[in-house]
C-alpha cells in the first residue's frame, strides 16, 4: 500500500537522517590566528599553501612589529590569544617563555639539526622551534651607488666612513625586532662600549630611521636610500627579484632561528600545532626557496632543491663571528630599545648635525689630531650607561613593568628623559667642539 500524503514529510526526513547519520562527520572549520612580523609576500604564500592542504582552516595574519606582537599577547585573556607566534627575534621567544605565554606543541621535526654552529635550533626546554634561518647584513643600490660614486660596503665599521653621510637607512629596535637583533648582533660582537660608539656613528650617518623595517629595504630597492642594514631575506629576496641590489654579510654577524611558537591560552591550540608542523615540514620548508620569500631554511636537504648560489649555512659558506647569545640579549631587550630611541630615534636630527660637525672637522684637519675633536666624538658616540648598568635587575623591571603600575612608569620616564636630555646637550656640545677643533 503506498505511503499516504500525510506520512511522505515524516518517511523523507527518516531516511535524510539516516543517511546523514551513515556519513563521516566533517571536521569543524577552525580558524588559526598568527601573529607575526613577517612580510605579506611571506604570509600570503604559507596561507595559501597551508589552507590548500587543510581546508577546513583559516589562517588569519596578524602582521605586527615584534615588540607590539608581544604586548598584544600579553593584553589578551586567556582563551582569546592567537594560535601562533612567528617572528625572527629569538630573544623575543625568550621574553614570551619567561613570561609563562608559550606552550609546548610538540611537533618537532627530527630532521633538523641540534644546532646552527653553537646555537640551538630549537628551544631545549621545547617552547618555541627554529623554523628558518637568519643573520644580518648591509644592502645597496648597486645603480644608486655609481651614480653618487660611493664603494661598496662590506663591513659594518666601514658604514661609519664620512662618504657615506646621509646614504644610509635603518629602522629602529623598538619597531623591528630584525633591526633590534642586528644592533644586538653588533652589541655582542664589538662589546658594549665599541658597539654602541659604531651604532651611533652609523646612525648619525643615515638620512632616516624608518617606521618599519620594511622601509629600509624598500627604501634602497627603490633609489630612496643607497644601503640599509637589513636581515637577510629582504636583501636576497630583492636581488633574486629582479632588483638592482646586491647584499652582503660582514663577519660581525650571527646566524640564529627565527623562531615559531605555540601561544599559551589560545582559542584553538590544536589547529595551532597544525600549523607550526605544517611550517617545520618538508613542503613548508621548500616555500621559503620561493624568489620572493629567499628565507634559509633549517632542513638541510632543502638546499639541494635551492637555485645555484643559495646561501647555505650549513656548508660554511656564511662565515658569522659571532656566538649570538639569546639570554643575555633578553635580559637587555628593553633596556636596548630604550636606549636607541632616546640616543637616536627621537634625538635624530641632533646626533645627524653633530655626526656632521664631526666629519667636516676632520676632512678641514687633515687627520690632524685634535682634542677637542676627540671630546666632540667621545660626547656624541658614548652611551649614559655601562654594560653593568645595563644589566642591573632593577633597571630591567622598572622597563618590563605593566604599564598599569604607575610608579613603574613615572620612573621609566624619567629615565628615558635623563638619557634623552643628555644626548641632546652632548650633541650640541660635540657640535661646538667640532667647529672650534683646530
Amino acid at each position: 500500500m503506498p505511503a499516504s500524503p500525510r506520512r511522505a514529510p515524516f518517511v523523507l526526513r527518516a531516511s535524510l537522517c539516516a543517511v546523514a547519520l551513515a556519513l563521516p562527520l566533517a571536521a569543524a572549520a577552525e580558524t588559526i590566528t598568527v601573529i607575526t612580523s613577517f612580510p605579506k609576500e611571506l604570509t600570503a604564500a604559507y596561507k595559501k599553501a597551508f589552507e590548500a592542504k587543510y581546508p577546513n582552516d583559516k589562517l588569519e595574519i596578524l602582521n605586527k612589529n615584534t615588540a607590539a606582537g608581544i604586548a598584544f599577547v600579553r593584553e589578551q585573556p586567556v582563551g582569546s590569544r592567537p594560535e601562533v607566534f612567528w617572528a625572527s627575534a629569538p630573544d623575543a621567544f625568550e621574553v614570551l617563555s619567561s613570561s609563562k605565554l608559550l606552550q609546548k606543541a610538540d611537533v618537532a621535526n627530527p630532521a633538523v639539526p641540534a644546532k646552527i654552529g653553537s646555537y640551538p635550533i630549537n628551544d631545549p626546554e621545547g617552547m618555541y622551534y627554529g623554523q628558518a634561518l637568519a643573520g644580518y647584513g648591509i644592502m645597496w643600490n648597486t645603480r644608486y651607488l655609481a651614480a653618487n660614486k660611493l664603494p661598496e660596503p662590506r663591513e659594518w665599521a666601514d658604514l661609519v666612513k664620512p662618504e657615506y653621510f646621509s646614504h644610509l637607512a635603518i629602522s629602529s629596535p623598538s619597531r623591528s625586532g630584525t633591526t633590534h637583533l642586528t644592533v644586538e648582533t653588533i652589541l655582542q660582537g664589538e662589546g658594549w662600549h665599541k658597539g654602541w660608539a659604531q651604532m651611533l656613528q652609523i646612525s648619525g650617518n643615515c638620512a632616516a630611521i624608518t617606521e618599519r623595517s620594511f622601509g629600509v629595504p624598500d627604501g634602497v630597492a627603490n633609489g630612496q636610500y643607497g644601503i640599509g642594514l637589513v636581515i637577510d631575506f629582504f636583501g636576497l629576496a630583492a636581488k633574486n627579484s629582479g632588483m638592482p641590489v646586491e647584499f652582503v654579510y660582514p663577519s660581525v654577524t650571527s646566524i640564529v632561528p627565527a623562531n615559531i611558537a605555540l601561544v599559551a591560552g589560545s582559542k584553538s591550540p590544536e589547529a595551532g600545532r597544525r600549523f607550526i608542523q605544517y611550517a617545520l615540514s618538508d613542503e613548508g620548508q621548500q616555500l621559503l626557496l620561493d624568489k620572493q620569500i629567499s628565507r634559509l631554511p633549517v632542513l638541510p636537504a632543502t638546499y639541494e632543491k635551492a637555485p645555484p648560489g643559495y646561501p647555505n649555512p650549513f656548508a660554511g659558506k656564511i662565515q658569522a663571528k659571532v656566538n649570538f647569545d639569546s639570554s643575555l640579549s633578553e635580559s637587555r631587550y628593553y633596556v636596548v630599545r630604550a636606549l636607541y630611541d632616546q640616543l637616536v630615534t627621537f634625538r635624530h636630527k641632533e646626533l645627524a648635525a653633530a655626526t656632521k660637525a664631526i666629519h667636516d672637522a676632520q676632512k678641514r684637519l687633515g687627520g690632524r689630531s685634535s682634542p677637542q675633536l676627540d671630546e666632540a666624538r667621545r660626547l656624541a658616540y658614548t652611551p649614559p650607561i655601562d654594560e653593568k648598568q645595563a644589566a642591573d635587575k632593577a633597571l630591567e623591571a622598572v622597563f618590563k613593568a605593566d604599564k598599569k603600575d604607575a610608579d613603574a612608569s613615572r620612573r621609566r620616564a624619567q629615565v628615558e628623559e635623563e638619557w634623552g636630555s643628555r644626548a641632546k646637550a652632548n650633541y650640541a656640545k660635540a657640535i661646538e667642539l667640532a667647529n672650534a677643533a683646530k
